[in-house]
């Protein structure tokens, strides 16, 4: 999950918001306005916003703030996901008093597979973790995506490590130049007629 909150949001709106990151991209809002001609949906809306009390014209102040931070919110994971991202952000709406609906939560996919290398998965987890802290505001969601990047990344630089390794430097070489396991020396030490023999004498 993605998400971050403007300060005047509402508990109820917080709570929806709060609850967004998914895996999916593209910038476009996946809803349109209701009316199909902007110059009369925009005088429409004028006339609206005039005939709304103090409460009302607070509530939609919050919603527009809302909508502005959520879209902002999902442009930057997007920016930042690049070819990573799976698909266009998607957005839950609330109307407003003003008949007008408004964005309060997105979700953007983000493809969290591994590489086909360790150099390639490391990549990937690097620009994972960019993306879910690209927004000024992460979420919770965002920063477990990003702690799970950075596991991802750690991994990886493990197994680059273990690859480079000289023969002399891996675990399995060093045992093997330590001469035969104990279990192997116990055989050896054993006579034809299957009695053990003093190897130290």
């Amino acid at each position: 999950m993605i998400s971050g909150l403007s300060p005047s949001v509402s508990n109820a709106t917080a709570s929806a918001y709060a609850s967004h990151w998914r895996t999916d991209a593209s910038g476009k809002a996946t809803e349109a306005p209701d009316s199909r001609d902007e110059g009369i949906s925009q005088k429409t809306n004028d006339a609206r916003t005039e005939e709304l009390d103090t409460a009302e014209r607070r509530q939609l102040e919050e919603l527009k703030s809302t909508d502005r931070a959520v879209r902002a919110h999902e442009a930057a994971h997007m920016a930042a996901g690049g070819s990573l991202i799976t698909s266009g952000a998607s957005f839950s709406f609330e109307t407003g008093p003003d008949g007008q609906r408004y964005a309060v939560a997105g979700e953007v996919g983000i493809d969290t597979s591994k590489g086909r290398t360790p150099e390639e998965t490391l990549v990937r987890a690097q620009q994972i973790r960019a993306a879910a802290l690209a927004p000024a505001d992460p979420s919770g969601q965002d920063r477990a995506v990003a702690a799970a990047a950075s596991q991802m990344a750690a991994d990886a630089r493990a197994e680059i490590a273990r690859s480079n390794m000289s023969p002399a430097e891996k675990p399995q070489e060093r045992n093997a130049d330590r001469g035969p396991s104990f279990e192997q020396a116990i055989e050896r030490s054993l006579n034809p007629n299957g009695q053990a023999v003093d190897i130290y004498a």
